[in-house]
């Protein structure tokens, strides 16, 4: 297959993950059940000083991209530029659909949270298997991953923990599934990433297959 069409179908699979992961996020957000550590610093940082959620999503991964950079003295690949801009864009965009509102009940409210942590870690799962970059926090992650060589779901674990207390103590949102989100992020997206992962490779195989056979034809006709 011509690289400009792999690249293509890479490029596909990664803003599907970016979109199932931004919708999760929203979940989260709109559930009222708790927010990740994350969108507690960008909700905290949104109170403290306005814009918007997804604006803040993005400068601070602007913040968190350099970052990863000097401590692995290299650039990201262009997807962790694109994964910084899509995700504020795609949170936004979730945020004004007027049919995505709080449920009325405690059960209905923890479903939305837990639906919205299994898309993220999905959401997560794919895009990262496309290999066109990790966005800034997920390259943060890997980069200190690589350095210490300590488990993802370690890693992950202490970042949603430090970046949980800086955004409480900005007032961002903090409840009973923040808690949750912390403690179980990484188990979930240690189960995400293999599968995704797996699939991914499966549906490139089978286009790369696809495209040897079409060749094979018009050989032979």
């Amino acid at each position: 297959m011509p690289k400009h069409k792999n690249s293509f179908f890479r490029l596909i699979i990664f803003t599907v993950g970016l979109l199932i992961m931004s919708l999760g996020i929203v979940l989260m957000i709109i559930s009222n059940f708790g927010v990740s550590p994350w969108d507690v610093l960008h909700v905290g940082l949104y109170y403290q000083l306005g814009l918007s959620i997804g604006t803040w999503s993005v400068l601070v991964g602007v913040t968190i991209l350099g970052s990863s950079a000097i401590l692995m003295k290299k650039w990201p690949q262009y997807g962790a530029y694109l994964n910084m801009i899509l995700i504020g864009v795609f949170i936004d965009m979730f945020m004004l659909l007027p049919f995505l509102t709080e449920p009325n009940s405690l059960l209905g409210t923890i479903i939305m949270f837990f639906i919205g942590m299994l898309l993220y870690s999905y959401g997560m799962g794919i895009y990262l298997s496309a290999k066109l970059g990790a966005g800034p926090r997920d390259s943060f992650m890997l980069a200190i991953q690589e350095k210490t060589g300590w488990k993802v779901s370690t890693v992950r674990r202490i970042m949603e923990i430090a970046v949980l207390f800086v955004g409480w103590l900005l007032g961002g949102p903090v409840f009973i599934g923040t808690l949750i989100f912390s403690v179980a992020i990484g188990t979930f997206i240690g189960f995400a990433l293999p599968q995704c992962q797996q699939l991914t490779d499966k549906i490139l195989e089978k286009n790369i297959n696809n495209h040897i056979e079409k060749e094979l034809e018009r050989g032979a006709s």
